[in-house]
C-alpha cells in the first residue's frame, strides 16, 4: 500500500505585525472545514504570552488553539511547535513541542536556529500525513530582510510545504499599497513568485470606493487581488498578540453610566485574552489601565497574568500603581488576582534559582496572606475546579508554588488534564475583597462569571450572552460567513487543490 500523498497547504502571510494574519488563518480553516475538508492549522514559531493547554496538558500558541477549535480539532503541539514566551526586551522562555526547556537571548536562540527549522519541519510533516490540508500562519513580515537568514516561520516554511503563500495587508493602518508593493520589492524573486495574491484587511467605508486600488494593485504586481474584508464588530476572535491593547488611553470614573473594573496592563501581562467575556457584560466596561490614575468609581481591580512576576512587581512599585492599588483596597475597593497576578497580591515573591533573572526576591503587594516560590517544573493542565458549589473549567500554565499562610483556600481542583484529585487553589481574604487564583478562564464559564460579579455587589448586571465553546463556534460560523462575502473563496480553495 503506498504512503499517504501529503497534504498541501496554504500559507497566510503579513505585510506587518498584527495585520490580522491569525484571524484571516483562521476563516479559512473554518471555511475549508465547512467544505468537508480534513484541515489543520501550523504556525512554526509563535512569540506570544497568549498561550493556552492541550487535551496532553503540554502548551502552545492560543491563537493555533483558536484555530483548531475552529477546525473542530483538539489542539496539538506540532501545530505550533515551537513558542517564544519574552520575558524581557532581550530574552524568552523558550517552549519546545509544549515543554518549557529553557529561557534564551535573541542571540543564543539564532545559535540554534538550525535545530528548531528541523523540529519545525518534522511536525508540520506529521501534520500533512495526517490531514487533507494544512493552513500555515506566518509571524510578523514576511519581509523582514535583516532577519530572513534566521527565518523558520515564513518562507523556508513555505518552500519547505511548497505552500502557495496568501499576503495580508492592512488598509486601516494606510499605506497599503506601499505595504503591499514594498513586501515584494524586499523578497527574493522566487519568494515573490510563490506569492499567489493579496487579502485587503480591515477596510471601513464603501467597498466601491476601493475599487480602483484594487484594480492598481493587480495591474502593478500581476496577482489578484482575493477581496476586501470590511471591519467587523458583530463577532469577536480571541486575538493573539497583546499589541491589540498596548498603550490604552486613562479611563474617566463614569463611561456611559456603566459599572467599572480596571484591569493593570503590566508590562508582560499573559493571556489577557481572559477577560474577553467581561467586556459582553451589559452594563459593565473593563478596561484595560495603563498608566496610573485615580481609582474611584472603579469596583474592581484585577491583576492578569504575567510571564516576569517579579520585574511586573517592580514595574507596579516603581510606576506607583502597587500604592494606588492599596489605597483602593483600604477604602473597600475588591482586587482579583490571576496566576501572576495572585502571586504580585502576597506577601513576598522568591526566585532562588533566577528562572525570571538574577536570583532574589521581591515584596508583594501583601493583600493575600500569600507567599511564593518561582520553581520548576512548570505546570500547564486543564483544570475542573469548583468554588462554593459552583464548578467551573479552566487551565493553568505557571512555574513556581503559591503558599497560604494560616488562611484558607478559595477553591477546590477537581480533576486535572483528565485525572481526579482533591487539591486546593487561591486565596481569599475579609469576605472575598481580595482574591487570588492561578485559574485562567475563570470568566468563561457564566456561572462563574455571575458568581465574582456577585462578589463584587454587582449581582444586577446580567450574564445572558453566550460563553464558552458554543459562543465560540458561533464566531467561527459568522467569520466564515464573513470571509465568504467578500474574498474569493473558490479561488483560495483551489490554491489547496
Amino acid at each position: 500500500m503506498k504512503n499517504k500523498a501529503p497534504a498541501r497547504c496554504l500559507a497566510v502571510f503579513g505585510t506587518g505585525s498584527d495585520v490580522g494574519k491569525s484571524v484571516v488563518a483562521t476563516g479559512i480553516c473554518r471555511a475549508l472545514h465547512r467544505q468537508g475538508r480534513h484541515v489543520a492549522p501550523f504556525k512554526a514559531q509563535n512569540m506570544s504570552n497568549n498561550s493556552g493547554v492541550t487535551p496532553e496538558g503540554l502548551e502552545m500558541g492560543r491563537a493555533q488553539i483558536v484555530q483548531a477549535e475552529a477546525c473542530h480539532l483538539p489542539p496539538h503541539v506540532d501545530m505550533n511547535p515551537i513558542l517564544l514566551k519574552p520575558t524581557s526586551e532581550v530574552g524568552s522562555q523558550v517552549v519546545l513541542l509544549g515543554e518549557a526547556r529553557s529561557n534564551q537571548s535573541a542571540v543564543e536562540y539564532h545559535k540554534d536556529k538550525d535545530q528548531l527549522l528541523d523540529v519545525a519541519c518534522g511536525a508540520l510533516d506529521r501534520l500533512r500525513q495526517t490531514f487533507e490540508a494544512v493552513v500555515i500562519e506566518g509571524a510578523g513580515s514576511c519581509a523582514e530582510v535583516n532577519l530572513a537568514a534566521h527565518d523558520i516561520v515564513n518562507f523556508r516554511i513555505a518552500e519547505h510545504a511548497d505552500a502557495p503563500v496568501i499576503l495580508v495587508a492592512d488598509i486601516h493602518r494606510g499605506g497599503v499599497f506601499a505595504q503591499i508593493i514594498g513586501t515584494l520589492e524586499c523578497l527574493e524573486e522566487d519568494q515573490q513568485r510563490r506569492v499567489a495574491g493579496f487579502i485587503v484587511n480591515r477596510f471601513r467605508g464603501d467597498l466601491r470606493l476601493f475599487q480602483d486600488g484594487v484594480d492598481w494593485i493587480e495591474k502593478r504586481t500581476g496577482k489578484p487581488v482575493f477581496g476586501v474584508l470590511p471591519w467587523y464588530r458583530h463577532f469577536v476572535i480571541d486575538q493573539e498578540d497583546s499589541v491589540v491593547i498596548e498603550q490604552p488611553e486613562p479611563v474617566k470614573p463614569v463611561i456611559n453610566g456603566h459599572c467599572l473594573v480596571g484591569v493593570i496592563r503590566i508590562p508582560h501581562i499573559s493571556n489577557f485574552t481572559d477577560f474577553d467575556p467581561l467586556q459582553a457584560v451589559a452594563g459593565m466596561a473593563a478596561p484595560f489601565l495603563e498608566k496610573v490614575q485615580s481609582l474611584d468609581g472603579f469596583h474592581a481591580i484585577i491583576l492578569p497574568g504575567s510571564k516576569n512576576t517579579r520585574s511586573d512587581l517592580n514595574w507596579l512599585h516603581e510606576s506607583g500603581w502597587a500604592a494606588a492599588i492599596r489605597r483602593f483596597y483600604a477604602s473597600g475597593g475588591h482586587v482579583l488576582g490571576i496566576c501572576g497576578g495572585y502571586q504580585m497580591m502576597g506577601r513576598v515573591v522568591f526566585d532562588p534559582d533566577g528562572l525570571e533573572g538574577v536570583p532574589g526576591q521581591t515584596e508583594g503587594l501583601g493583600l493575600l496572606p500569600v507567599e511564593t516560590v518561582l520553581q520548576a517544573p512548570k505546570t500547564t493542565t486543564l483544570t475542573r475546579y469548583r468554588w462554593n458549589g459552583v464548578e467551573g473549567r479552566g487551565y493553568e500554565i505557571h512555574m513556581g508554588q503559591t503558599h497560604r499562610v494560616n488562611a484558607e483556600p478559595l477553591m477546590q481542583i477537581i480533576e486535572r488534564n483528565g485525572q481526579s484529585c482533591q487539591d486546593e487553589d487561591g486565596c481569599q481574604t475579609d469576605g472575598g475583597q481580595a482574591i487570588g487564583t492561578y485559574i485562567h478562564g475563570l470568566f468563561d464559564t457564566p456561572a462563574m462569571t455571575r458568581k465574582w460579579l456577585a462578589q463584587i455587589g454587582l449581582a444586577h448586571l446580567p450574564v445572558d450572552f453566550p460563553q464558552g465553546p458554543r459562543a465560540r463556534h458561533q464566531a467561527y460560523e459568522a467569520l466564515a460567513d464573513h470571509m465568504e462575502r467578500h474574498l474569493d473563496m473558490e479561488a483560495i480553495t483551489q490554491l489547496v487543490g
